[in-house]
């Protein structure tokens, strides 16, 4: 077994944690389906009716009403007992409770990145992604998809010179990020606000990214706060608005006109990945509450001092030269997808360890084995007991916390020790 640090007293680090951390705001009347709360830890054990994906990989989760949408890349899925064979090309939906497949299939001709609900029961997706058709209709990067399948030809983003990555919605407010040169007939390169309705670009939303690290400017992930007031964006970039901010920025969406938040961090300055990496950030997301966001980043095969390979908190506040509330470290191992459910940070890639600062491609001192998932305390950053384990592979590149459960999407098809491939759920208790 791995040795262990010398911990100072509990009731010691209690109290400097207290002391390190702004008070919380207050919690959000109702969070949107996309930030749903828990209660406690899901259990280890995943439920037996998800359906299976057949080949490729899940990259992003959306649940509206009793349907649940599944993006990615890949071409086949499987009933839950894996009787009957359908051909959905990435994307697909089914039955919440029963792993029904259904009759959608829009189709897209590339990866789906990002899939977001479009409003109540009944209303479809808006998806994001590499597509440059859906079905026989020409529609590139961004669609807004009914539940029979159908492209609502009513909304059109016009996304040019790129793909999109991630997608955010508030209200009438649909937030893009990626590669994009111009989306719905305007915006900045990588970042556009558009009518929810229409795709048109929000001629007050300008938010210009400049100074690429490496590669070209892109945002590779975004985030929305529950109350829509604060988007925070990461990706290649080294300024906003002609500001430093190295690979990541707070926007203040509530303000009009929007713009840069005093937020900066130095944190991601580091070049701890290699010249093929562009950007190591990786997704984001905004607990339940709105009171802190979580950050999880990927790397290069050597370890170097810096942020990469963790999960890291951060406060919403509009502080310059933050520093993260707590950082949880794999020990060289990169990281993809993040989830705060508001009892747990759940992190997934292809970790072998959490709590392992000091590992070099091993156990350091008080690593603990996490095998592709793991769920970190939101207060300490310490991993909590919570270790079904999965198959490693790529990794795990999307989560999606429900009102009874945790769904999960990845690469491989071992999931607390069951047969799920690429996609499973773990139920809360």
């Amino acid at each position: 077994m791995a040795s262990t640090h010398r911990r100072r007293p509990l009731a010691v680090a209690l109290s400097a944690l207290a002391l390190s951390l702004p008070i919380a705001a207050p919690p959000a009347a109702a969070a949107p389906a996309e930030h749903t709360g828990h209660p406690g830890v899901v259990g280890e054990r995943p439920v037996a009716w998800t359906p299976h994906v057949l080949d490729g990989r899940v990259t992003s989760i959306a649940k509206v009403g009793g349907t649940v949408y599944v993006g990615g890349s890949f071409q086949r899925v499987a009933s839950p007992d894996r009787t009957t064979t359908y051909r959905r090309s990435n994307l697909f939906a089914f039955e919440h409770g029963t792993g029904r497949v259904l009759d959608f299939s829009p189709d897209p001709d590339a990866t789906v990145a990002s899939v977001v609900p479009a409003g109540e029961a009944g209303d479809g997706v808006y998806v994001g992604g590499a597509f440059t058709r859906m079905g026989a209709r020409p529609v590139r990067g961004a669609a807004l998809v009914g539940p029979d399948g159908r492209v609502d030809r009513g909304f059109d983003a016009r996304i040019t010179g790129g793909s999109v990555y991630r997608l955010a919605r508030h209200g009438d407010d649909l937030y893009a990020g990626g590669s994009f040169s111009s989306a719905g007939g305007g915006g900045e390169r990588g970042l556009a606000r558009l009518d929810a309705r229409t795709g048109d670009a929000d001629g007050g939303f300008s938010i210009a990214i400049g100074r690429e690290r490496r590669g070209t400017l892109r945002v590779q992930d975004l985030a929305l706060s529950p109350d829509g007031g604060r988007l925070v964006i990461a990706g290649t970039f080294m300024e906003v608005e002609g500001e430093r901010r190295p690979q990541i920025a707070v926007v203040d969406t509530g303000a009009s006109p929007a713009r840069l938040s005093p937020w900066s961090t130095e944190a991601y300055a580091a070049e701890c990945d290699y010249s093929r990496m562009h950007t190591y950030m990786r997704q984001i997301d905004f607990a339940p509450d709105g009171s802190y966001f979580a950050v999880v980043t990927a790397g290069g095969p050597q370890i170097k001092p810096g942020l990469c390979k963790t999960v890291a908190r951060w406060e919403s506040t509009d502080r310059p030269g933050a520093r993260p509330t707590w950082t949880n470290h794999t020990g060289g191992d990169s990281l993809y997808a993040v989830e705060a459910t508001g009892a747990a940070v759940y992190a997934g890639g292809h970790q072998r360890w959490m709590d392992n600062r000091h590992g070099e491609h091993d156990a350091g001192p008080g690593a603990v084995e996490r095998e592709g998932i793991a769920a970190v305390d939101p207060a300490t950053g310490r991993a909590l007991a919570w270790n079904p384990g999965r198959s490693r592979g790529h990794g795990v590149e999307a989560f999606l916390a429900t009102e009874d459960g945790l769904y999960v999407g990845s690469d491989t098809t071992r999931l607390g020790e069951r047969d799920r491939a690429r996609l499973g759920m773990f139920p809360l208790g």
